[in-house]
């Protein structure tokens, strides 16, 4: 009968160590798939002359997003950051963060 306990308990512990095996590797596969690799994030740029009228002129990475769109500034060369001035500072987002991923896979992009 002792013998036998103790098969039971060395199944146990293997059944035991396997279960936290399995749970250990999915939490961790799980965890590395729901954090994002090199997502873009907001910042802000604070202009010399404190005047948004004269953008894009001086800042050479920023183009008018469209001239119906006041204010509105593509930031770099592709069409994934969009900058809003406002009054003294730029306010610069990735597209799907400041208008919202229903909204920004319809903004005209123009490569410029």
């Amino acid at each position: 009968m002792n013998e036998e306990h103790r098969r039971l308990d060395g199944q146990r512990a293997k059944m035991k160590f396997v279960v936290l095996a399995v749970t250990l590797g999915l939490t961790l596969l799980l965890g590395v798939q729901a954090m994002p690799a090199n997502r873009l994030s907001c910042y802000r740029k604070t202009l010399r002359d404190r005047n948004c009228h004269n953008l894009p002129e001086g800042v050479t990475d920023l183009t008018k997003m469209d001239v119906n769109v006041q204010d509105h500034f593509w930031d770099g060369k592709g069409c994934e950051m969009i900058c809003y001035c406002n009054f003294s500072e730029l306010l610069c987002c990735p597209k799907d963060i400041f208008f919202g991923p229903k909204i920004s896979f319809v903004i005209p992009c123009n490569n410029h």
